[in-house]
């Protein structure tokens, strides 16, 4: 059965204790205003207001040294960890909903489930 997927987020992964002086900055950086500025309530995600059309624009705490990873969103994440592992990407770790992932390259990133409704433009279909 076919599946989708698109690149959804780049997520800038901050190893500070507060994410509010960092989501300021990058906001005045990137001319993007604040659309959340504690997304789950816990202080650990903000987010970037972008169009449907521009990838989410993510802040995370993390305990890991700070980088910017990407997501990439499908709506059968199973059928998209199977088939970027045909290509060569490694599972690394089931994270509540998602999949860290490693390229051959030894990038991170994540597979996630579908983040906005409709899928928007940029959709790849996968047998």
């Amino acid at each position: 059965m076919p599946h989708h997927s698109r690149l959804s987020t780049f997520v800038l992964d901050c190893q500070v204790d507060d994410l509010a002086p960092h989501l300021e900055f990058w906001s005045k950086a990137l001319g993007k205003p604040v659309a959340k500025a504690d997304e789950d309530g816990d202080g650990r995600y903000a987010v970037l207001e972008t169009d449907t059309d521009e990838p989410i624009l993510l802040l995370q705490k993390v305990g890991h040294d700070s980088r910017i990873h990407l997501d990439i969103e499908s709506d059968d994440i199973d059928a998209e960890v199977a088939r970027l592992e045909e290509l060569g990407a490694k599972k690394v770790e089931f994270c509540k909903r998602w999949w860290v992932m490693e390229a051959p390259s030894g990038h991170r990133f994540c597979v996630v489930r579908q983040q906005r409704e409709p899928f928007g433009p940029h959709l790849n279909a996968w047998e």
